[in-house]
């Protein structure tokens, strides 16, 4: 070999151990990774300015799991699917099927309401058989409607039903007692009962709810 081809290859070999040095001197500097919410940590090494953690120890940090697809790792972090899909979604709104039984619900309500309501203008005397009927059916709808929600939206309207058929209920007996008792009913008297007017409040409240597709408490059916 020629002397000035030794000088060469010798040059190259020098420069490349300094290299190779070079990077052995950067990634001495280290740092530690701390996440928040997070206990332990990972070593950070860090080399022409760039922080590196190891995905194994980011991995043990967050008590997450690694696995491998092809020449891809996955890391997989607590609470997602293990096949990389996001988590499924909290629905919002009401349900389709609680909509549905919640309106058939207020449908027996108001048919209740207008059986009793008809009843004090024609000056009907009230029957507890006959109104039974009305508030059996009414009951049962509100039931179904209970059974139907699902959703955060729908579970929060239940107790809302259940405040309106029971003050259909109140209003109801109210008006049987006073029939039992031979007590005069005026056949507007509902126009101004207070009791009444919380009853129709309340459905224009659900009923407004139902259009927005949104759960909205504005104190109507406490």
């Amino acid at each position: 070999m020629c002397r000035d081809c030794k000088k060469f290859w010798w040059a190259v070999t020098a420069v490349s151990g300094l290299a190779v040095l070079a990077v052995s001197l950067l990634a001495q500097s280290t740092n530690s990774l701390v996440i928040a919410g997070q206990s332990g940590s990972a070593r950070v090494i860090q080399v022409s300015g760039r922080n590196y953690v190891a995905v194994e120890d980011l991995a043990r940090v967050v008590n997450g799991s690694i696995s491998f697809n092809g020449n891809q790792i996955v890391l997989t972090l607590p609470g997602t699917a293990s096949d990389g899909s996001a988590p499924a979604a909290t629905p919002t709104g009401f349900s389709k099927d609680f909509v549905t039984a919640g309106i058939e619900a207020m449908a027996q309500i108001r048919e209740w309401h207008a059986a009793l309501r008809n009843a004090l203008q024609r000056g009907v005397p009230l029957s507890d058989d006959w109104l039974a009927a009305y508030r059996n059916q009414a009951q049962q709808a509100v039931r179904l409607a209970a059974v139907a929600a699902s959703t955060p939206a729908d579970k929060s309207t239940v107790p809302f039903l259940n405040n309106e058929f029971n003050n259909m209920r109140a209003l109801a007996d109210k008006y049987l007692q006073m029939t039992k008792s031979m007590t005069y009913i005026d056949p507007n008297s509902l126009d101004n009962d207070p009791l009444d007017q919380k009853l129709r409040a309340c459905g224009h409240s659900l009923a407004s709810m139902a259009t927005a597709n949104q759960f909205v408490d504005d104190g109507s059916c406490q």
